[in-house]
């Protein structure tokens, strides 16, 4: 009997489409990728989640959203460097330069073949180029950050932050100007060694 719903349950969660999964669905996948990750992507994907669970919102785009990501994180942007860069017409990045942590600039299949960018957490499908992203929506709707499925095929930015000596202790000043719902300041010693 157990082994029927076992494999009930799993027929639903593989047939539920990637994209309408949430953010418990990728739990492992995300704690997998925070303890593997360099010291300075770790810390990036840990305050990045954070916001996520925390409902923060940022005035912007996509790209804003990373940015106060990065920089509360400890990572403004002279603490940043661009791994790729290429015009969004191609060509496209190498799939094994990707580490979970970087900030992406992508074609973004699933609205309308736009640019968009996210958080680079892990490989769903790495055959079929399914990657998880927190993604942020931006265009005014209101909407925290989400991990989501994407199709990476056309990947035409990387940035990465960049690996201090000293990561448990970043000294930065958080701005928080730009945001709806705030924490006074994240804490600067979540799960780092």
């Amino acid at each position: 009997m157990r082994n029927i719903l076992l494999f009930f349950l799993l027929a639903i969660v593989s047939s539920t489409p990637l994209s309408a999964r949430t953010h418990r669905d990728y739990t492992s996948l995300i704690h997998q990728a925070e303890v593997q990750a360099t010291p300075s992507a770790r810390r990036v994907l840990t305050v990045a989640r954070e916001m996520v669970e925390q409902g923060v919102i940022a005035r912007g785009a996509c790209w804003d959203y990373l940015d106060v990501a990065f920089t509360r994180a400890g990572f403004p942007a002279d603490q940043r460097t661009v791994l790729y860069h290429h015009r969004k017409s191609g060509p496209y990045v190498d799939l094994d330069r990707i580490r979970p942590g970087d900030w992406l600039y992508y074609i973004n299949h699933s609205y309308g073949d736009i640019e968009h960018s996210g958080l680079f957490v892990g490989w769903i499908d790495r055959a079929r180029h399914q990657g998880l992203i927190l993604s942020y929506a931006g265009e005014h709707r209101h909407r925290p950050g989400r991990y989501r499925a994407y199709d990476l095929t056309h990947i035409y930015h990387i940035t990465r932050a960049i690996q201090k000596l000293d990561t448990k202790h970043p000294s930065v000043e958080h701005t928080e100007t730009n945001l709806t719902v705030l924490p006074d300041r994240v804490p600067h010693d979540a799960n780092i060694t």
